[in-house]
């Protein structure tokens, strides 16, 4: 990445800021690991506490999660609650991975890679079909043990459009990056923070913006007020004169 000896230094000053900023987050751990992936692929669309409901009412809906993988997309949808484009997205992209899993394993489980070296444990979940690279990060994270930085499209947003990284950096050149400035054990705790900073803020710069919309809009109008008033008295003028 260019400029990354000032994007390292911004990096570790930014952990530090979060830290302070939140309590301590307790990591999460998946042991099953089609578990890991089916909350990346929702989390991934989804804020985190959105993901979390959604996974709640994914355990009480479906039996288990081969249950999940013969179900319609539009069953899915109802399940989510909202039929949107992104959870219909969400729901294709589930059904998609789980049958891929069970194409290449005979089975909707993938325990299997618990028990070879994380690199081949990589590679197998990056052939899986549909599988993104914050699904496969997600799931090195939480449930193979390995060191990987999962980025959302808003965690990547947050972080271009507070200088935090160079802005022609792609999601794949970020994460490798940060894999680099944050240590193994502190991984996860630097993605959850960043996460919630990214989505905590996301909010308030909506308002800002509104805020600075509508004080534009009274603006103007206070100034076209002012111009038709200044119009009014200079016809009056004229008329008095001409009279």
């Amino acid at each position: 990445m260019k400029n990354s000896k000032d994007y390292s230094k911004k990096t570790q000053k930014l952990y530090r800021t979060l830290s302070r900023k939140y309590p301590k987050l307790q990591k999460v751990s998946h042991e099953n690991v089609i578990d890991a992936i089916v909350y990346a692929v929702v989390s991934a669309e989804l804020s985190e506490k959105a993901a979390d409901s959604a996974i709640r009412k994914f355990g009480e809906y479906f039996v288990d999660w081969n249950d999940l993988r013969v179900s319609r997309a539009e069953e899915i949808v109802e399940v989510l609650g909202k039929d949107t484009p992104v959870t219909m997205g969400i729901a294709l992209t589930i059904t998609r991975i789980l049958n891929g899993i069970f194409n290449e394993y005979h089975k909707a489980n993938l325990n299997v890679l618990k028990t070879i070296g994380k690199r081949p444990a990589r590679q197998a979940l990056e052939k899986i079909d549909a599988a993104s690279r914050f699904v496969v990060d997600y799931c090195m994270l939480t449930s193979l043990g390995g060191h990987a930085i999962p980025l959302t499209d808003k965690m990547v947003n947050y972080l271009k459009s507070n200088d935090l990284v160079n802005p022609e950096a792609d999601e794949q050149q970020i994460s490798g990056f940060l894999a680099k400035q944050i240590s193994a054990k502190n991984g996860y705790d630097f993605y959850a923070l960043l996460r919630r900073e990214s989505e905590s803020t996301r909010g308030k710069k909506k308002t800002k913006v509104k805020a600075t919309t509508e004080k534009k809009s009274k603006t103007k109008t206070k100034s076209k007020t002012k111009t038709r008033k200044k119009t009014k008295t200079k016809k009056k003028k004229t008329r008095s004169k001409k009279a």
